[in-house]
C-alpha cells in the first residue's frame, strides 16, 4: 500500500491545534506524522540541497590569521 503524499493543509491544522492548546504534544506528533510532516520535510531538504554544500566531502577552508587591534 502505498503513503498518499503530504497534506500541507493537514498539517497547518495540526500545527494551529497545538499553538491553540487543542491538542498535546503527543497527539499533535501523531497527527503531523499522518499528515505526511517527513515526507514534506524530505521534499524540501532535497530542494535545497543544491544550494547547500556538500556536508563532509571536502576539507574546511584554512583559518584566516587574527591580529589584535590595540
Amino acid at each position: 500500500m502505498e503513503k498518499p503524499p503530504p497534506d500541507p493543509a493537514k498539517l497547518l491544522n495540526a500545527w494551529m491545534e497545538w499553538e491553540r492548546g487543542d491538542n498535546p504534544p503527543g497527539r499533535v506528533m501523531s497527527n503531523l506524522k499522518t499528515a505526511g510532516m517527513r515526507e514534506l520535510l524530505e521534499e524540501l531538504a532535497a530542494k535545497a540541497a543544491p544550494a547547500a554544500e556538500p556536508a563532509g566531502d571536502s576539507e574546511p577552508p584554512p583559518a584566516e590569521a587574527w591580529t589584535p587591534v590595540v
